[in-house]
């Protein structure tokens, strides 16, 4: 997991190239904010001596300069650190979604979808803190302590010696007590923002089965129970941050006072100047400022740690080896008509102990309709993630007489089309819906397709293509999803189609007709179709069947 989270940390951070200069601006900032105390202490102390105004000349210019700069230099610094932060945090999250790819969607099933969409949103943007509140103000804050503890002895050791002690004690107990406070709770709250968010939609996305089973009570105070949890979490955190702030307050202000007691024998015996004694007096003020952010620093880093912790277990390093992965040099297959011939082949699941599929002979020509038929647990969705390459397979796969490792699995997919059990509907038109298989379909073949599923006067009825079909097909029924899914893959003109348990979210006694209507409008003499069911199909809707029995 650490080399993981090391790959996935070295990928949120900006090139050296662009972020350098922020880090440049930021301690020309921060320098420029002790500075201006120092030189404003030192000229209001030697303007009440009342000397002559060409004396002070040097330090009123530097009292603007300084105010000025310190405005100008943290301006730009923010501004080039973000950009280049949120450039570098772009980079992160397509490369991040790359690889997730590959082994989506059978090597992401043990991986709940809040937990996902925590890691892609919240986690890769809490990413940003790394270079922005870890890095930037641990390195400012070294440059500045490190230059004002040898500015301050060029003018009293004493002093820059209790400067540093002061440093030194401060950023050690307020780390100490950041650490017994808000650690714990630091690294706590992405998970419990994740495991909040999957409750969340869990409940919102299922809410009528819960109510109907009795148990949205319990799933509702879960979430307020991770709701409540997280809000304690978030709660200590701002409390450590505010015991630690009046930490280094204390610290400053004693600090002041140890200075002032260790040069005043000095002063008296004029070894320093009262202007001089006013500025080393009030120098640690402003250093403690900028080092006060160090605190800060390590509960960001503590944040990111867990993010990149949460990202690097659901992105996996490899490949898993029951997955298929793309070849160096893939090949292509030609449009039109294609067969398909399995010899042998067997499967499956990721981290399941034994194969759910084995040894499958399978010929589908094209015009073919095949029923595939056995009881649960006999491997019939996991041929159907073996056809369309979700799974990698045993034995022989050809496809238009290529073997399918040759060929990249999104060519596969091009070719061979999968209806799933429960198709995915997005929360828009059925324009929007249909437009996701060909985006250039003029709304004449939109129409035409969905006539083709029976579903032509539905749509007129519904308002026309503009009709919504709501989050996930809530406004739509089981049959009318599955012939929208139907009329999405008849778009592509893929020469193979598989269907995978069509009447799954049917009436028992309106399957026979679903089916019936979704084959006659699959049925093309250049078009195979695969047909999954556990349900009897009738033999005068297909050409061939085959019988899986439970893998042992």
């Amino acid at each position: 997991m650490s080399g993981v989270r090391r790959t996935v940390l070295r990928a949120s951070l900006p090139p050296l190239r662009a972020f350098a200069p922020a880090l440049a601006l930021g301690v020309l900032a921060s320098g420029s904010a002790v500075a201006l105390l120092a030189t404003s202490a030192w000229l209001i102390a030697r303007s009440a001596e009342q000397p002559p105004i060409l004396f002070l000349g040097f330090a009123i210019v530097g009292v603007r300069a300084f105010a000025l700069g310190r405005a100008a230099f943290r301006y730009l610094e923010r501004l080039i650190a973000h950009d280049a932060a949120f450039r570098a945090l772009s980079t992160l999250r397509v490369n991040v979604f790359r690889r997730l790819l590959p082994v989506a969607p059978d090597g992401l099933r043990g991986v709940r979808r809040g937990d996902l969409l925590t890691a892609l949103v919240r986690d890769v943007d809490a990413l940003q803190d790394l270079p922005l509140r870890v890095l930037q103000p641990l390195i400012t804050a070294a440059v500045i302590a490190g230059l004002s503890v040898v500015g301050v002895a060029t003018v009293s050791p004493a002093a820059a010696l209790v400067l540093l002690v002061g440093l030194g004690v401060t950023s050690a107990i307020a780390a100490a007590v950041l650490r017994g406070l808000s650690r714990d709770a630091d690294e706590r709250i992405a998970p419990l923002r994740a495991a909040l968010a999957d409750a969340v939609l869990e409940y919102l996305t299922r809410w009528e089965t819960l109510r109907a089973y009795g148990a949205d009570e319990a799933r509702r105070a879960r979430v307020i129970d991770l709701d409540a949890q997280l809000r304690r979490a978030q709660s200590r955190q701002s409390a450590a941050a505010g015991s630690v702030a009046a930490l280094f307050t204390l610290g400053a202000g004693l600090t002041v006072l140890a200075t002032l007691i260790v040069t005043e024998p000095t002063l008296v015996a004029g070894g320093v100047t009262g202007p001089q004694l006013v500025m080393l007096v009030l120098v640690p003020l402003a250093v403690l400022e900028v080092v006060a952010a160090l605190p800060g620093a390590l509960s960001a880093w503590w944040r990111v740690r867990a993010s990149a912790d949460r990202i690097a277990h659901i992105v996996p390093a490899v490949v898993p080896s029951v997955l298929p992965v793309a070849p160096q040099a893939p090949q292509s297959l030609p449009d039109g008509p294609l067969a398909l011939r399995l010899r042998g082949v067997s499967a499956r699941w990721p981290e399941a102990p034994a194969p759910a599929l084995v040894g499958v002979d399978l010929d589908l020509a094209p015009g073919d309709r095949l029923v595939v038929e056995g009881s649960s647990g006999a491997g019939k969705t996991t041929l159907a993630h073996v056809l369309v390459r979700f799974l990698d397979h045993e034995g022989s796969y050809t496809l238009g007489g290529v073997d399918v490792r040759a060929l990249d699995p999104d060519e596969v997919r091009r070719h061979v089309v999968l209806c799933e059990q429960s198709p995915h509907l997005f929360d828009a038109s059925i324009r929007q819906n249909l437009l996701f298989a060909r985006d250039t379909a003029s709304d004449a073949e939109l129409l035409a397709v969905l006539d083709r599923v029976g579903l032509g006067e539905w749509c007129h009825e519904r308002g026309g293509l503009d009709a919504p079909v709501g989050e996930r097909g809530r406004l739509v029924s089981g049959g009318e999803a599955q012939r929208i899914a139907l009329a999405r893959a008849l778009l592509t003109e893929a020469p193979v189609l598989v269907l995978d348990e069509p009447t799954a979210n049917v009436d028992p006694d309106r399957a026979e007709s679903l089916l019936e209507q979704l084959l006659g409008a699959a049925a093309s003499p250049d078009r195979a179709v695969l047909v999954i069911s556990h349900t009897p199909v009738p033999d005068r809707l297909v050409t061939a069947r085959l019988h899986l029995g439970v893998a042992r």
